[in-house]
């Protein structure tokens, strides 16, 4: 379910897309604040588990702890194994739909999927 804070159809960012790829405080963190300014956020989460920091904190509802919704507000999320060929389609086709791109893997790990940035823009070449 989507956390809206408010209506950014008037917001800077509004009509802006982003593929978030991201996991724990940086990456989920900056994408909240794009989504603070109007961007429509998709964060991508695990099958099952979900964001890692879902259990982490006071559990406010079952599946959200205090953590989790402190940096993730204002985003949609989709759970999507990106260890197989489905999922990778799932991630292409939302990039090929995105603007930006937030990822915090560690060093190649999307590479492996095929994922990366590298890999993406060249379907969508406005992709930042």
């Amino acid at each position: 379910m989507p956390l809206k804070t408010g209506d950014p159809s008037n917001a800077p960012l509004a009509g802006i897309r982003v593929l978030d790829l991201s996991r724990v405080l940086a990456g989920p963190w900056c994408t909240q604040i794009l989504g603070d300014l109007g961007a429509d956020i998709i964060k991508v989460e695990n099958p099952g588990a979900g964001d890692d920091t879902r259990g982490w904190g006071r559990k406010v509802t079952e599946h959200e702890t205090t953590y989790y919704l402190s940096a993730n507000r204002n985003k949609r999320s989709i759970a999507v194994n990106l260890a197989t060929a489905g999922g990778q389609k799932i991630i292409r086709d939302i990039a090929r739909q995105s603007d930006i791109l937030v990822e915090n893997f560690k060093l190649g790990g999307l590479k492996k999927y095929g994922l990366d940035y590298k890999d993406l823009r060249p379907d969508n070449p406005r992709l930042i």
